[in-house]
């Protein structure tokens, strides 16, 4: 008895202008040449006329070898106006992560990598302070403390940005890390970045949201993890969470209530990326 080899999976996402016929032909190809579909989603914006799909295959039953089998897509693509990724569904992403004092978002992180319930690669952890380093490294995961100061902000964005280069990295994740990026980075890391930011946007940006929402009294308080942009804490929203308050609780208990909403809001948000569910849609995101 012969063993059977295991087949490889694939993950498809994709956009386009929406026409008649696209999920005809995309289909017809995946059958002409084999490709059994195994999970697929789809979206289309009446607002702007635009699909949004995220199929999973195998190759259990295709009659091309993969690269002819995306050299086809590839044409089909093209002819449709289409933005899209084929990415084996064993590659796991390369991630720096990005902190600063605090360490709550930081270690959700890592206990879910470490458990193997996030699918990725950390290759390193970067921090304008040293407060981190013992957990990160307990960990076995590389320590960057970059020092950073108004003169030396260019310096040390260039950096990080260095390092995210000699370790190919494919996303930076800004785990509580209390620094604005210049515009120049954040247009270097345009769809790479994703931030933490601790309350439920668009309400209460920029700094001490907690406090901000105190003083107006809300009765919920939220985190929300999003896209970097160069406008402060308006990027694309990935994910969102809510816990409720009541009067009797003030600025400094809810900074200890939001850290268990900030924390799993973005490692949530971080899932959903590596698992290429996430497709910008303008100043939106389509989750698929």
């Amino acid at each position: 008895m012969t063993q059977q080899t295991a087949c490889k999976q694939y993950i498809l996402t994709y956009k386009c202008p929406d026409r008649l016929g696209i999920f005809a032909e995309v289909s017809q190809l995946f059958y002409r040449c084999g490709a059994f579909v195994t999970d697929t989603s789809h979206y289309t914006d009446p607002d702007n006329h635009t699909c949004f799909y995220r199929k999973v295959f195998d190759d259990r039953s295709l009659t091309e070898d993969i690269d002819r089998f995306q050299q086809q897509f590839a044409q089909l693509a093209d002819r449709y106006n289409m933005e899209y990724s084929m990415t084996p569904m064993d590659y796991r992403p390369r991630l720096l992560l990005a902190v600063s004092k605090y360490d709550h978002c930081l270690n959700v992180l890592l206990t879910k990598w470490k458990s193997g319930v996030l699918p990725v690669d950390i290759v390193g952890v970067v921090s304008n302070h040293d407060d981190c380093r013992g957990l990160v490294e307990w960990y076995g995961i590389p320590y960057h403390h970059f020092p950073i100061s108004k003169e030396t902000k260019p310096q040390q964005e260039a950096q990080i940005l260095g390092l995210m280069d000699k370790e190919r990295v494919d996303l930076l994740v800004l785990a509580r890390y209390m620094q604005v990026l210049s515009d120049h980075m954040c247009q270097q890391l345009e769809g790479r970045a994703i931030n933490i930011h601790h309350s439920f946007l668009p309400s209460f940006k920029g700094a001490k949201p907690y406090h901000q929402a105190h003083a107006r009294g809300v009765k919920l308080i939220g985190a929300t993890a999003h896209y970097v942009t160069s406008d402060l804490d308006e990027g694309p929203i990935i994910a969102q969470d809510v816990r409720p308050v009541t009067h009797a609780q003030t600025a400094a208990d809810m900074v200890v209530l939001g850290h268990d909403t900030e924390a799993t809001t973005l490692a949530r948000a971080v899932k959903l990326h590596v698992e290429r569910r996430v497709v910008l849609n303008g100043a939106r995101t389509v989750i698929l």
